[in-house]
């Protein structure tokens, strides 16, 4: 179980985006290079080369994913839509995308797909099957996966990108809080400094925040409260997988079948029984650009996914932590560029503080295991 995905002991570490958590547990030690004698530039080359591969791997799709999330949550799908057009604005309802469930169960049905094509490579060619769970086990984990993501979808029609990718940076402090009162565990100095940076740097950018004219508290509010429901669920579904990979030793590719399939049924139930199914179908139907958003979003979901799992696998979870938060960095400065997010002297300075904190943590971390 990757140390910086997962409380291990007494060391409080970092949970990752809701898709790492599908991935990451179970994977093997990360791979070293191997240095024959007289080819060890050769064999540095190969493996900085797949490590490059890797971090582009990662950047191109969850930024583009990331992208594609904005667009379709905030956006309506107009012929000149690059302006200040936004779903916050009552008179573009119709031209919004109607249904942030329906974008869960599309993720859900590739994700399902690829992680069903996994566990038959492993079990059928590579010979090497995983244990087997109760299916029914799976279920806790998918209903809080499913708010979680449902959550990070619908908060941007009252957050901005930039607000909801700061504050999803925050996670490890409930992770902490439920260690300390619930487990009664006790961490080092240095984790309490980190959580208190992390914390003032995300409330600086938030109450400092350029927000648009007119004034949004209420909406912004709303957005918070449900960016908070993300936080406790994605961490709760970290914590029912951790108990199932102790109980039942799974592999990840068990793993993310069976919380994707039972996650893919409950979205296709509550789309059928609230008619949101065929409202969104009727959308694309009458917006054609708003099929091809949801097929982007649910390949880089995908792609995502799989370049997570093979990245920790290679070369440990401290690096892919490292690659993620400069994917944070790169999300919110394109958000910034392209959809016109402005951003005070004090918000940037409080953003800074919660990247420099990551970095400063991924650094430790990676020193204390040499």
């Amino acid at each position: 179980m990757p140390p910086s995905i997962r409380s291990n002991g007494d060391a409080v570490v970092d949970p990752e985006l809701e898709k790492s958590t599908l991935l990451s547990d179970g994977a093997e030690k990360p791979e070293k290079p191997e240095k024959a004698e007289g080819a060890d530039k050769a064999v540095d080359a190969s493996y900085f080369g797949v490590m490059a591969t890797c971090f582009v791997g990662l950047q191109a799709s969850y930024v583009t994913w990331g992208f594609i999330q904005e667009r379709m949550m905030t956006k309506p799908f107009i012929d000149d839509d690059g302006g200040s057009a936004s779903c916050k604005d009552p008179k573009w309802e119709n031209d919004c995308f109607p249904s942030a469930t329906f974008l869960v169960a599309a993720n859900r049905t590739l994700a399902l797909l690829t992680a069903l094509l996994l566990v038959l490579w492993k079990s059928k060619i590579k010979m090497d099957p995983s244990p087997q769970a109760p299916w029914y086990i799976y279920s806790p984990c998918s209903i809080s996966n499913v708010l979680s993501s449902w959550a990070q979808y619908a908060c941007l029609r009252y957050v901005s990108f930039p607000t909801q990718t700061l504050f999803k940076s925050s996670k490890v402090i409930p992770v902490m809080l439920v260690g300390v009162f619930l487990h009664k565990k006790s961490y080092p100095r240095v984790e309490y400094v980190e959580a208190v940076c992390i914390s003032l740097g995300v409330s600086l950018f938030m109450l400092t925040e350029q927000k648009p004219k007119g004034g949004e508290t209420d909406t912004t509010t709303v957005g918070l409260l449900i960016l908070c429901m993300y936080v406790l669920c994605d961490s709760f579904t970290s914590q029912w997988q951790d108990k199932i990979y102790r109980a039942y030793k799974v592999d990840q590719f068990m793993m993310m079948f069976g919380v994707n399939f039972f996650s893919l049924l409950f979205t296709t139930v509550s789309l059928l029984s609230t008619g949101d199914m065929f409202v969104a179908l009727r959308f694309i139907a009458t917006h054609p650009a708003s099929f091809w958003s949801v097929l982007v979003l649910s390949i880089t979901s995908a792609t995502g996914q799989l370049f997570i799992f093979y990245t920790i696998k290679r070369f440990g979870p401290i690096v892919f932590t490292i690659m993620m938060t400069t994917r944070q960095m790169f999300s919110m400065i394109l958000s910034c560029i392209y959809y016109g997010h402005s951003l005070g002297f004090f918000a940037v300075i409080g953003a800074l503080v919660v990247f420099g904190t990551l970095f400063d943590k991924s650094r430790r971390k990676l020193q204390g295991r040499k």
